[in-house]
């Protein structure tokens, strides 16, 4: 499909095409809970069993337990996490209990910046931040393609810039 069309398929008020978040995102959030949660689950077994004997080392189901518990979250919370470029512009959505949608007009973006932490680097993963007049807007887009997340900053640059100036 051509980018003009795209442009007016979304502008003729269609639903909005959500773009979800990658894989990787999921990934590192799972892999850090795991080493954290396996540290706690470590020293809650050898802790206890050195000082009071090997049956307290059960202590330690609470943190595996933990563990498996997070995991099914963390998949659910980046399950729920998409946003949409339209028209005018920019859809975030996000959360499993209590959803939560941003919009964002471009006209109102201030600055658009792409971050990235060292795990983050690591996994190959950025995210954008949208600033706005508004101080509690919360537009943030995290575990992008670094690429990705450079073209959604470009775009939503040139697309800010150009309905700026018509404000």
């Amino acid at each position: 499909m051509e980018t003009g069309s795209l442009e007016n398929e979304r502008s003729a008020g269609e639903e909005p095409v959500w773009t979800a978040l990658p894989p990787g995102l999921l990934r590192m959030r799972r892999l850090l809970l795991v080493l954290w949660l396996g540290l706690a689950a470590v020293a809650a077994a050898a802790v206890p069993a050195v000082v009071a004997g090997p049956v307290w080392s059960a202590c330690a189901v609470l943190p595996l337990a933990l563990t498996v518990w997070g995991w099914v979250l963390l998949g659910r919370n980046w399950r729920s996490w998409r946003y949409a470029e339209r028209a005018d512009d920019l859809l975030i959505s996000r959360g499993v209990l209590w959803r939560e949608e941003t919009v964002v007009p471009y006209g109102r973006m201030q600055l658009v910046e792409v971050t990235s932490g060292p795990v983050e680097r690591h996994f190959g993963l950025a995210t954008v931040q949208l600033h706005t007049a508004a101080a509690a807007t919360d537009a943030t887009i995290p575990g992008l393609d670094p690429a990705e997340a450079e073209r959604l900053r470009d775009r939503l640059t040139e697309l800010g810039e150009a309905r700026s100036a018509g404000l």
